[in-house]
């Protein structure tokens, strides 16, 4: 075994020989044989190919201080081919962050840190990768930090496979690079020929994708992977940061490179060498080292904190709506967010291009230096706002509710890289009107609560909305903001607090038979059903369940004993995982609860175009409705 230190102070130091980074190269492939061996499970192969890469990349052209990975002036390695993850931990053993004994023993182990595919409990690790086509996107998020917000020289570096140019993702993030002139963006594509069931779609046909790559704005260089001096020569020509394009970087690789026996042989994806053969590729490459590298370090920064990254001093008051005007909840989110804007600088909103209907359009008019559009392109939007907290930002984004499912893999893989991002969806449900079902959204509270660790709120007037996109700022992890398209009464005044887990009585009388239970537009229904109850001498319960997850359990419960366990659940959201499911839930597993009975009101049928009175009839959600389930209850009682 071979131990030698060497380190680098830029691209040309004399001190890193080609034939040092050779040495690390094989090293990088030895280290990812051997740590996947020993789990049993890995790639190996996909590792492999891009060990020149990655060799000639850390050892003289990645600035990063790997002491102080939370140095805002680092670079940024992002491996959106997460599989390829014993490269990057044997990176992290060659850079000294990660020892030989955690690489052997802890790779693809339970508990270890090391896991199949990267997440951020490695401080290195921005975000979560495995889930093809994401990481790239997210490499935007973070150069648009970089670019307009810190105003830092650093880079993204994204490592792509070759498979995952298939991805429609991918094109959006270049398209946006492009658009957002991210010369500060390098995008190195693996084109190592094969996939997982084999060959990818273009093969080794660099041209056709470096026609792709140019047509979306990108410069592009297109060079043999396996050349440490041509990698060397395009790393060290990049366009300086401030430049007007992003960089793509087509190396053409070979699967499995270093080991005759599998060197571009299908069927070798995604598995790791038996002992045997491990033994026999180690000894071709020349046998196990322990070579370790230091890169450049980040240019130096005049400050700690770039100056668009402070929190300014001092609170807003609440927002305050005059009750009974007629104010929809997606108004208030934008002047809600305005004011955010105005408290704290790193607060930044994004939009699907329809930011005059979500009126994030008011934050872009107020602070166009932190706002971005990111068009119709949905999944780019979520994970634009990922690169953007990654860095330390506090991103709203918004679109139409429906359309946010187009995203979810995005919020998944979110929630997995363990970001704070907020999601606001506005035209949610029947009420939106004639334009038709394909505009509705009768899905979005089950796809958010279904989302490791996601708050899920559904305000029902302007002041509990902008309340709550005030309590989403200092909200952890994924949190979800439901709005709606028409505009209905003010019901609370600006003094009224709005805890996240938290419901309000609206309506309530010591004689209560029923409870009626909505958010947002059902809950105005249901308080016009309460009316018409309490004149027929019936006293319902009325229930705002505006925090949808967590839900207000101890409430649910109250109301259960209050009304002798009757309750109607109205909801605009199909059956399946609404508001409905959230109280069937809660109650379940809230023990004393005592027994009850629910009837679900929601949206059963496809809808069509009509009014919002005619939808919501149709679909059996309106105060008629409720007040018909209403009585149906109480009469089995009486």
């Amino acid at each position: 075994m071979s131990v030698s230190t060497f380190e680098s102070q830029g691209p040309s130091h004399p001190s890193v020989q080609h034939a040092d980074v050779a040495a690390l190269a094989r090293q990088l492939r030895v280290d990812s044989i051997r740590c996947s061996t020993s789990a049993g499970s890995g790639h190996p192969t996909s590792s492999m190919s891009a060990a020149d890469i990655l060799a000639t990349l850390v050892s003289s052209h990645l600035r990063y201080d790997w002491d102080k990975p939370d140095e805002l002036g680092n670079d940024h390695l992002i491996f959106s081919k997460g599989h390829a993850s014993p490269l990057l931990y044997s990176v992290y053993k060659a850079v000294g962050v990660v020892s030989d004994e955690e690489l052997m023993t802890g790779y693809r182990r339970f508990g270890s840190r090391l896991q199949g595919h990267p997440t951020p409990e490695l401080p290195w690790v921005d975000v979560a990768t495995g889930s093809l086509g994401q990481g790239l996107p997210d490499g935007v998020g973070v150069a648009l930090a970089g670019r307009y917000l810190d105003k830092l020289p650093y880079r993204v570096w994204v490592l792509c496979g070759d498979s995952e140019m298939a991805e429609g993702s991918v094109w959006e993030a270049l398209d946006k690079a492009s658009h957002y002139q991210l010369a500060n963006l390098i995008v190195i594509v693996d084109v190592n020929r094969l996939g997982q069931r084999g060959p990818t779609e273009l093969g080794w046909d660099t041209e056709t994708y470096a026609a792709r790559a140019r047509a979306f704005g990108a410069n592009v260089v297109v060079l043999d992977g396996h050349s440490i001096e041509e990698i060397d020569n395009a790393f060290a020509s990049l366009p300086p940061t401030d430049g007007d394009r992003p960089t793509v970087i087509l190396a053409r690789t070979i699967k499995g490179r270093g080991f005759a026996e599998i060197e571009d042989r299908e069927g070798w994806h995604g598995k790791a060498l038996p002992e045997d053969m491990a033994e026999r590729a180690i000894a071709e490459l020349g046998g196990e080292s322990s070579l370790t590298v230091r890169g450049p370090l980040p240019q130096p920064r005049e400050s700690d904190m770039p100056a668009s990254a402070t929190t300014a001093v001092g609170a807003t008051q609440p927002l305050r709506y005059e009750l009974g005007t007629r104010v929809a909840t997606r108004k208030a989110y934008g002047d809600a967010l305005e004011a955010l804007g105005a408290l704290d600088s790193r607060v930044v909103a994004l939009d699907g291009e329809v930011s005059n209907s979500t009126h994030a359009d008011q934050f872009a008019k107020a602070y166009p230096d932190r706002y971005f559009e990111m068009f119709i392109a949905e999944q780019q939007m979520v994970a634009a706002a990922v690169g953007l907290s990654v860095c330390g930002y506090s991103p709203f984004a918004s679109t139409f509710a429906a359309f946010l499912t187009r995203a979810h893999d995005f919020i998944r893989m979110a929630a997995i890289s363990q970001v704070d991002l907020r999601l606001v969806g506005s035209h949610a449900g029947v009420e939106i009107g004639a334009d038709g079902p394909s505009q509705m959204a009768l899905e979005d509270l089950a796809m958010m609560r279904a989302v490791q660790g996601a708050t899920v709120l559904y305000p029902s007037d302007a002041t509990s909305a902008a309340a709550l996109v005030r309590s989403m700022a200092d909200t952890s992890g994924i949190s979800y903001l439901r709005t709606t398209r028409g505009a209905y009464p003010v019901l609370y005044s600006g003094d009224e607090t709005f805890p996240i887990g938290g419901a309000k009585v609206l309506r309530s009388h010591e004689e209560d038979t029923v409870a009626l239970i909505g958010a947002g537009v059902t809950l105005h229904e249901c308080l016009e059903a309460a009316d018409r109850l309490a004149q027929a001498g019936i006293h319902a319960r009325v229930v705002d369940l505006y925090s949808v997850k967590p839900v207000d359990k101890a409430l649910l419960k109250s109301a259960v004993h209050a009304t002798g366990g009757r309750l109607v659940v109205a909801e605009d959201h199909h059956a399946e995982g609404g508001i409905g499911s959230a109280v069937k839930d809660a109650l379940v597993d809230e023990e004393g609860s005592g027994p009850y009975k629910v009837i679900h009101l929601c949206v059963r049928d496809l809808p069509q175009s009509g009014t919002p009175g005619e939808l919501l009839a149709s679909a059996g959600i309106d105060a008629d409705h409720i007040e018909v389930a209403a009585r149906a209850l109480v009469a089995q009682n009486t």
